[in-house]
C-alpha cells in the first residue's frame, strides 16, 4: 500500500528508482497511487484506463484474447471467385485468413482492398494476392506481439496451439482495445438506434453498453437490477466475472452468447430466446 505520510509526488518519483520490492508489488502500488492521482484531479479517469491498460498488455497472452477459431470468417481458396467476393463483402473484415483442404492449413491472409480492387482484372487469381500468414503460439505476450505487429507493419497473426493447430486468430486492433478500449470503425455498431439489431437467423446483436431499459423494450424482457444500467453489467454481475468469448449465459428465457469481449468489459453479445417448452422438460 501507498506510504500515508509521503506525498503523491514523493510515490510517483519513487518507482524511477530501484526498490527491492518485487515487480507485481511496485506494479500494484502505482497503480493504486495512479488512482489517487485521479481521484484528486491530476490526471482523467481516461488516461488513468490507458495507463491501466498498458499493465493489462503487459500481463496477458494472445490466448486470452484471441478470437476463437469457430468465430473466425475463413476464406476456402477452392471457392469460386464470385462466393468469396460476396464472402468478404459480407463479413466486412480487412483481412482474412485463406485455408486450402483443412482449416488448420492456412495457406495466406488476403486483404479485402486487394482482392476488391484487383478482382476484375483478366485471369485473376486470388491465390496470387495472397500475403504470408504470421504464425504465433497461444502464450505470446501482447507487449511482445504488439512490438512484432508496430515493426513487422503487420495486422494479423495466426494463434496455433500446442498441437500446431489453429487456435484463433489475433489484430493489432484487439491488443490496442486492450489499452484504450474499444475502437469502432465504420463497419461497427455506434449509434444508439443501432444498439440492438435483429439478426437473420433470429439472434439480436447487442452491444454492451445498451441499457436494460431498452433492452427490456426491444425483446419483451424484465430485467430489473439496483444500480446495474446496461445488459453488460447484467450479465457481468449474475457471473461475478467477465465471461470470455463464446460463452453462453442464461438469465430467464434469455440465451446472451458472448461475441466480443475482453478481460475488463463486454463488448458485443448475442441474444436469443429460449424455448419455455424445452426449458420446462
Amino acid at each position: 500500500m501507498p506510504d500515508p505520510n509521503k506525498s503523491l509526488l514523493e510515490r510517483l518519483t519513487a518507482f524511477l528508482s530501484p526498490a527491492p520490492t518485487s515487480s507485481t508489488e511496485r506494479r500494484q502500488e502505482l497503480i493504486l497511487t495512479l488512482r489517487e492521482a485521479q481521484s484528486e484531479g491530476l490526471i482523467d479517469a481516461d488516461a488513468l484506463s490507458m495507463i491501466e491498460g498498458v499493465f493489462q498488455v503487459g500481463q496477458l497472452c494472445a490466448r486470452d484474447i484471441l478470437v476463437p477459431r469457430a468465430q473466425i470468417d475463413w476464406i476456402d481458396i477452392n471457392l469460386p471467385l464470385a462466393e468469396i467476393i460476396q464472402n468478404v463483402i459480407t463479413a466486412a473484415h480487412s483481412r482474412f485468413p485463406v485455408f486450402e483442404g483443412s482449416r488448420d492449413n492456412i495457406i495466406g491472409t488476403l486483404l479485402a482492398k486487394d482482392l476488391l480492387r484487383n478482382a476484375s482484372e483478366k485471369d485473376f487469381q486470388v491465390r496470387d494476392w495472397l500475403r504470408p500468414a504470421v504464425f504465433i503460439p497461444e502464450s505470446k505476450r501482447l507487449s511482445v506481439l504488439l512490438r512484432d505487429f508496430k515493426d513487422n507493419r503487420n495486422h494479423l497473426a495466426i494463434v496455433v496451439d500446442e498441437y500446431s493447430g489453429v487456435a484463433g486468430i489475433i489484430t493489432i486492433e484487439d491488443v490496442l482495445e486492450q489499452i484504450v478500449g474499444d475502437i469502432e470503425d465504420e463497419h461497427d455498431i455506434d449509434e444508439e438506434a443501432d444498439n440492438i439489431i435483429a439478426l437473420d437467423n433470429g439472434d439480436i446483436r447487442v452491444k454492451g453498453i445498451t441499457e436494460l431499459e431498452q433492452f427490456n423494450e426491444a425483446v419483451g424482457s424484465h430485467f430489473a437490477e439496483e444500480d446495474i444500467d446496461t445488459v453488460a453489467g447484467l450479465v457481468i454481475q449474475h457471473l461475478g466475472r467477465v465471461p470470455k468469448i463464446g460463452e453462453l449465459i442464461k438469465l430467464g428465457n434469455i440465451e446472451f452468447e458472448i461475441q466480443r469481449a475482453d478481460p475488463r468489459q463486454i463488448h458485443i453479445l448475442l441474444a436469443r430466446q429460449i424455448n419455455k417448452q424445452s426449458t420446462s422438460d
